[in-house]
């Protein structure tokens, strides 16, 4: 029996009866879809924390004050474990440059005329820009000779830029931050999210100027570069905070000290991590998904034997063999699930982009990604399911003894 025969006649039976070949697929479709879904997510997800490694630069650490439990978002909870003297200690290590402190403004509101917006605003050094890869699109960035002369100036993101002058050109112009007028010297080209965080809403003053208004000695944000050795770098620092802060901590453990370091070590960790529990989520959906759509591949195809019983008879009566008998409901059984895993990958495919259009209200540097791999896996397994399970069925309706086949009613 040819094998375009063979297709052809799985193709008739498949058919017959569209309801409950569409049935007996549902399984593999979701398995299926599963897969290329979850790992569409995890492909766009992982974009999305490398965006924020790359943000961070191969050499750049950057310290926050408070304790690891929301990390980042102690930047504005007015934690003071870290302090001007802590910076200073910092300058004097031999195994790390470019330190650049932050402060963060309690600035509710920016306005420019009759246009308002609700900026981040912190107070920092030339160094921060050049530890975070920033860009300046318009203007300059903060300079030495701005900070010791404590002027009024403002390097401001793109979305404040569009917030508070649209399609002006916002250099020379002075803005509002609270109660103080600043001149706009520069505007950055837009960055998107740093840490989980909108970089694009701040606005950057010189660190004296914020201190002349704030009078603090604590910093909310310490971004430096390692020189030479990242490891020993990251040991010096960390052992140095440890000591000017009376922390002892010989076992390295984080969860005693007052202060949080960041690094894309420690980043590409997390996401080695997240990695590697969402591979393992897929599996058992997948698994258990197939497992129920092979188990009804296996009665549908038996149900199958049954009602052709006779004209397995016949055909065997005619001349065919044994293995076309086997081939036939084996292609069959092939064939429901490699159609049900084209609908699953498809499916899978338009509920991923469904996902990032509404994860992309939230998160702006959320992108639709597809893992190609993750398809050929998923079809790969949905054929395996149906060669599996269709073994069976296949070999009962070739064991038929073609007399007793005849007989049957």
């Amino acid at each position: 029996m040819l094998i375009t025969d063979t297709f052809q006649a799985a193709q008739r039976s498949l058919l017959r009866n569209k309801s409950r070949s569409l049935l007996t697929m549902l399984g593999v479709i979701i398995g299926v879809g599963s897969v290329v879904l979850m790992t569409s997510v995890g492909a766009s997800m992982e974009k999305l924390i490398l965006g924020q490694i790359s943000s961070i630069g191969a050499q750049s650490m950057v310290i926050f004050p408070g304790t690891s439990e929301g990390a980042e978002g102690s930047i504005m909870a007015g934690f003071d474990s870290l302090t001007l003297e802590d910076v200073n200690a910092l300058e004097k290590l031999t195994t790390v440059n470019s330190i650049a402190p932050g402060i963060m403004m309690p600035v509710n509101a920016a306005t420019y005329g009759r246009e308002k917006t609700e900026p981040r605003v912190i107070g920092t050094v030339p160094n921060y820009f050049l530890n975070r890869e920033v860009t300046i699109e318009r203007g300059r960035l903060l300079e030495d000779s701005d900070i010791r002369a404590a002027r009024n100036v403002a390097v401001i993101g793109s979305e404040i830029v569009d917030d508070l002058f649209g399609r002006q050109n916002p250099i020379g112009k002075r803005i509002k931050l609270g109660a103080r007028s600043y001149e706009v010297i520069g505007t950055l080209e837009s960055i998107g999210t740093q840490f989980f965080q909108n970089a694009d809403e701040f606005v950057f003053i010189p660190m004296t100027t914020a201190r002349a208004q704030n009078a603090q000695k604590y910093v909310n944000i310490i971004s430096l570069q390692s020189v030479g050795d990242f490891d020993l770098a990251q040991s010096d620092v960390e052992s140095l905070l440890r000591r000017r802060h009376g922390i002892v901590n010989p076992d390295g453990d984080t969860d005693k000290d007052d202060f949080m370091v960041r690094t894309s070590a420690q980043a590409n960790d997390i996401l080695g991590a997240v990695s590697l529990g969402l591979t393992l989520f897929i599996t058992t959906v997948a698994g258990i998904s197939l497992i129920v759509g092979g188990i009804g591949i296996m009665n549908i195809m038996l149900v199958a034997v049954t009602e052709r019983t006779r004209e397995i008879g016949l055909r065997k009566a005619i001349g065919a063999k044994r293995r076309d008998i086997l081939l036939q409901f084996l292609v069959e059984a092939v064939v429901i699930t490699m159609v049900a895993g084209i609908i699953g990958i498809v499916c899978g495919i338009g509920l991923a982009a469904l996902t990032a259009a509404i994860a992309d209200k939230f998160l702006p540097t959320y992108d639709f990604a597809i893992s190609y791999p993750s398809i050929g896996v998923a079809f790969g397994m949905a054929f395996s399911v149906g060669l599996g399970f269709g073994i069976y069925p296949a070999r009962k309706a070739a064991m038929l003894s073609p007399m007793n086949a005849l007989r049957y009613e």
